[in-house]
């Protein structure tokens, strides 16, 4: 069991940067794979970007390529998103997930533990 609680989020202009963090319990956290996936209004949540779990291997969905960057601290069991060149299409509440994987995967159904999410509000 791993317990995930997301802190970061917030009201910014188009063009600004944020960084969030997922801080997780337990003292597994290094066997978990983690994402970051996000949800819209009126939208499906959606793949954002996830780390392996050494942080060696990250897989980004194409909208944040070049913008986002995802990582971890395992010493910390904290998994970070940086965003920077917000855009008002970056609106949503971003949620942190984890599974006890090998792989990198962009399925929402593959992932076992989540976070109540934290809002990030682009104006433009």
């Amino acid at each position: 069991q791993v317990q995930l609680v997301e802190s970061g989020g917030g009201l910014l202009q188009a063009g600004g940067s944020l960084r969030l963090s997922c801080a997780a319990s337990g003292r597994t956290f290094s066997r978990y794979v983690m994402a970051w996936f996000r949800q819209a209004p009126g939208k499906e949540r959606e793949f954002v970007a996830g780390i392996s779990r050494s942080g060696d291997n990250t897989r980004y969905a194409e909208s944040v390529k070049g913008r986002f960057t995802i990582s971890r601290d395992n010493a910390k069991n904290t998994v970070y998103l940086q965003m920077n060149g917000l855009k008002s299409e970056d609106t949503a509440i971003y949620y942190c997930a984890a599974k006890d994987r090998t792989v990198v995967v962009t399925q929402i159904w593959n992932y076992d533990y989540w976070g109540q999410g934290t809002q990030v509000t682009v104006s433009s």
